[in-house]
């Protein structure tokens, strides 16, 4: 049986494991993946995050999407997994962790995290691509994961499964496809977001990658200031800190909860068959 926490980020969760010794009794790790994150028949999950050894810094982490897919950075399931360090011992309240993107660095204190993410690149403005018969105004920003930003006018009433899945499979962002967030500005210090994520293949309550990309491209735009207040579908509020340069942005951070739903131990009838 295996050890297992089930955490939320913001309304993001996440099975989180200690594999520290290597032990995870599987052989295909993709196929366990997608089958413990299905909803119905295990535990179910946005995604799974696999904590490693690492000899460079506090540990090594895998993420790992609820299809299965393995990607370089999360930022709510980078809250989790510092908060999942520091409750296993693992680490102490200030920590590093490798990831795909990356070094992170994480500073624990009660349920709350901020991260300091690695520097975002490929920055590009105010592109016009063709989505469902129409052309629409976009932007993007690799944030550790590559995020596509448009903005609208009724947020509530936007279909976002729709243009959210044309985008991501869109033939300018291939092969990778891309995350689709979908914007309205409140003042210069709060937005709201909402997001469409590769990988869950549907609309999440939140994802912090895409907070921050929605709050840097909002500042280049010259719409917003640091630190930025993001509401997410879940209800609750990202705040993301960051400086920006000529060339873009540097000492990015996001910071937000990290909940515990409660602690399991997995049994092998919940992915037999993997």
């Amino acid at each position: 049986m295996i050890d297992f926490l089930k955490m939320s980020g913001s309304g993001n969760d996440f099975i989180l494991i200690d594999n520290r010794d290597g032990s995870l009794p599987v052989d295909n790790v993709r196929a366990f993946v997608k089958r413990v994150c299905e909803r119905v028949g295990s535990v179910g999950a946005d995604g799974m995050i696999l904590i490693e050894k690492s000899d460079r810094v506090d540990f090594r982490w895998r993420f790992f999407n609820a299809d299965g897919s393995e990607v370089d950075m999360c930022g709510n399931g980078g809250r989790c997994a510092a908060r999942f360090a520091l409750i296993r011992k693992i680490a102490g309240e200030r920590m590093s962790f490798e990831t795909g993107a990356g070094i992170i660095d994480a500073e624990v204190s009660g349920n709350r995290v901020k991260l300091r993410l690695t520097d975002p690149h490929s920055l590009r403005m105010d592109e016009t691509i063709p989505v469902n018969g129409r052309n629409i105004d976009v932007s993007s920003i690799n944030t550790g994961v590559p995020h596509v930003i448009h903005y609208v006018d009724d947020l509530d009433g936007f279909d976002v499964f729709q243009t959210g899945r044309s985008i991501r499979y869109h033939a300018h962002y291939q092969p990778a496809g891309t995350n689709a967030n979908f914007v309205k500005i409140i003042d210069r210090h709060a937005i709201r977001v909402r997001t469409y994520e590769r990988g869950v293949e549907g609309e999440t309550l939140a994802c912090g990658t895409g907070s921050v990309a929605a709050a840097l491209i909002s500042s280049w735009k010259g719409q917003a200031d640091s630190p930025v207040n993001v509401a997410v579908k879940s209800g609750e509020t990202l705040k993301i800190h960051f400086e920006k340069t000529e060339r873009g942005f540097e000492r990015v951070y996001l910071e937000g909860g990290a909940a515990v739903v409660y602690e399991g131990r997995l049994w092998t009838e919940a992915y037999q068959g993997a």
